[in-house]
């Protein structure tokens, strides 16, 4: 913490609910994550990093208090499983002039606030493209997993990060007994009003305010998800989830060997396949308690087939219009986006201790609510 508050020349990180969460995962990572060299000095900079933004975030509030009374009013959230296609349905959802996305770059630096005069010259862009280049040479393979641009949309885990209770971490390095913690016991509710804090600073100097958010691990923390954002609308996406965890985990793994040159695979299985059904038990009880209306969901076969149709229904769930302008600038980005522009995505099951037809039996109860095809 020393060396962030010398890094920033700041020293107010705000409250204290992040304490508890980076305590337990600087412990997690000493006792378990088995670092090799570079990922121990990957590991230290990251976590300056992060701190680093929150106490920018924290001067930016001294400095300009009417910030906190920005309103975030009705988000529409994507959740659910992982591999789902939930990525390209957020960047075409982005794609709508009239909505507000988290852009890579503004997750990478957050601070100071975009202008709306300077958001697409912003010298932080040419910093995170140069950032998103030098990651495709590392790990080419990553990106035929994850695409990434400075400007695409992403997702909410860099913020919640920010409170040290994200599923980044745990995606990054190996640290089951904080991935336990974070899975089972940790109240997020916190985590989830920094993330609108930081929301409300982004749009303070640049609308629009129609927030379109994403992150599949939302479903896990769905209950404190609701305190915070009490109107939020949901999109799901739906996969067979004999494709998901497999490849969810063959994911993480291609993430921690960056940082570990022992990384147990079968944890990785094991790992996935437990809070992605933890996590969509209690989205399902969530829909089941008076919820379901407020919930939208899409299958990946017919969104891979033609997204057109899905998004024009998703646009009547919400009671807005899908203009012409929003229609031709996703039809755009879908065309010059081709799926496997980086290369296929091969992995395999057995690999990370899973066998198909027993994750598909476990996870039945999914894909009867859902009408998952296989």
């Amino acid at each position: 913490m020393q060396r962030a508050r010398s890094t920033a020349s700041l020293d107010d990180f705000g409250d204290d609910s992040f304490r508890d969460g980076l305590e337990r995962l600087v412990v997690s990572v000493e006792r378990e994550a088995r670092l090799n060299e570079r990922g121990r000095i990957g590991f230290e900079m990251q976590i300056v990093d992060l701190l680093v933004n929150r106490l920018q975030v924290e001067h930016w509030y001294r400095r300009h208090p009417e910030i906190d009374e920005q309103q975030i009013v009705a988000p529409l959230i994507g959740l659910g499983l992982p591999r789902t296609g939930s990525t390209a349905l957020s960047c075409l959802l982005a794609e709508d002039p009239a909505v507000r996305s988290i852009r890579n770059w503004e997750a990478m630096k957050p601070c100071p606030p975009p202008e709306t005069a300077s958001e697409l010259s912003d010298p932080r862009i040419a910093v995170a493209h140069r950032m998103v280049l030098k990651r495709q040479e590392m790990f080419p393979r990553k990106m035929a997993m994850l695409p990434s641009s400075a400007t695409m949309p992403t997702e909410c885990q860099t913020y919640m990060a920010y409170d040290f209770r994200s599923h980044l971490f745990q995606a990054l390095w190996q640290v089951p007994s904080y991935a336990d913690w974070l899975n089972h016991h940790a109240d997020l509710v916190s985590t989830y009003r920094y993330v609108k804090r930081v929301l409300k600073l982004l749009q303070w100097r640049c609308p629009p305010y129609r927030w379109r958010l994403k992150n599949p691990s939302h479903i896990v923390f769905i209950d404190a998800l609701q305190e915070v954002f009490p109107d939020a609308r949901y999109w799901m996406t739906h996969r067979d989830i004999g494709k998901v965890i497999p490849s969810v985990a063959d994911l993480y793994h291609e993430l921690i060997r960056a940082s570990s040159d022992d990384v147990d695979k079968t944890y990785l299985g094991a790992l996935n396949s437990e809070w992605c059904e933890r996590g969509m038990r209690k989205v399902i009880a969530f829909r089941d308690a008076g919820h379901e209306h407020r919930f939208f969901d899409v299958q990946f076969a017919a969104f891979q087939e033609d997204p057109f149709p899905i998004l024009a229904r998703l646009y009547d769930f919400l009671g807005e219009e899908f203009t012409p302008l929003a229609r031709s600038r996703m039809a755009a980005w879908r065309r010059d986006t081709p799926r496997d522009r980086h290369g296929e995505h091969h992995y395999d099951a057995a690999d990370f201790g899973l066998d198909v037809t027993r994750l598909r039996e476990r996870f039945g109860f999914y894909s009867e609510r859902f009408a998952v095809a296989i």
